[in-house]
C-alpha cells in the first residue's frame, strides 16, 4: 500500500514556548511534519525556500521584519507556498494587510489544536481557513463595488503607490523610506487620499482599495 505523504510545515514565531509546543504537536500528529521553527522573519526568509514546506504558520508581531512582510517576500520566492497567519491580532488593519500580502488563512492562537490541524489540511486542499468572526469581517468587506473602483481611479499614481504599501502593511515611516519621501509628504498624500475616498481611517482606505481590486484588477496592475 502506498504511504500517504505527510503535510510539511514551518513555524515562524518569536515565542520559543509557542514554537516548540506547536512543533511537538504537529510532529506527534499522523500525517503532519514540522520541518523547522524560526524566531524571526529574516531567519525564515533565508531557510524556508530551501526547506520547501507545503505550509507556513506565521505570527504577525515579530522582531524586525513583520510577519506580513515576511509572507509577501516568501510568496515572491515560493509562489505556491501556503501561508497561514497564526496570531493574537484580530483587528481589520492586520487581517487585510496579511491577506493582501498573500496569506491564505488567518487563525487566532486561541484556536484549539485539533482545529489547527483541520485548517492546515483544508488549506492544502485549496481552502482559506479563518476564525469564524474574522471570516465574517472579510465577507462584509469584500462586497465588490463599481463605485469604489471609480474612486480609486481618481487617485494620482503616487497616491496609489502609497495606498498599495498601506495595503501591504507598511507603516507611514516605512512608506516614506520605501518611496524616498519625507513623513510630511506622506501625510499630505494620506490626507488627500482620505478626502478622495471619503474615508477617515487606514482600514477604510485599504478595504476600499482591496474591494476595487476585486472589481477591477487593473487598479493594482
Amino acid at each position: 500500500m502506498r504511504t500517504k505523504m505527510a503535510i510539511t510545515i514551518c513555524i515562524v514565531d518569536d515565542d520559543a514556548g509557542i514554537r516548540e509546543s506547536i512543533a511537538d504537536y504537529l510532529n506527534g500528529a499522523p500525517g503532519f511534519k514540522c520541518l523547522g521553527a524560526f524566531e524571526t522573519g529574516e531567519e525564515a526568509l533565508k531557510a524556508i525556500p530551501a526547506l520547501n514546506p507545503a505550509v507556513v504558520l506565521m505570527d504577525i508581531n515579530l522582531p524586525g521584519m513583520t510577519g506580513t512582510q515576511c509572507v509577501k517576500k516568501l510568496k515572491e520566492k515560493v509562489p505556491k507556498l501556503q501561508c497561514m497567519m497564526l496570531t493574537v491580532y484580530e483587528n481589520s488593519d492586520r487581517i487585510f494587510a496579511a491577506l493582501s500580502a498573500g496569506a491564505c488563512g488567518y487563525l487566532l492562537k486561541s484556536t484549539p489544536p485539533e482545529r489547527l490541524l483541520e485548517a492546515i489540511q483544508d488549506m492544502t486542499n485549496g481552502g482559506s481557513p479563518m476564525s469564524s468572526h474574522i471570516a465574517r469581517k472579510v465577507v462584509q468587506a469584500f462586497q465588490p463595488s463599481a463605485r469604489n473602483s471609480n474612486l480609486i481611479e481618481q487617485l494620482s499614481a503616487r497616491e496609489q503607490q502609497v495606498l498599495d504599501l498601506l495595503a501591504e502593511g507598511f507603516s507611514y515611516k516605512q512608506i516614506a523610506a520605501e518611496l524616498d519621501l519625507s513623513m510630511g509628504t506622506i501625510r499630505t498624500y494620506i490626507r488627500s487620499m482620505y478626502e478622495k475616498l471619503h474615508v477617515n481611517s487606514r482600514t477604510e482606505a485599504v478595504v476600499k482599495y482591496l474591494d476595487a481590486s476585486a472589481m477591477n484588477p487593473r487598479v493594482r496592475a
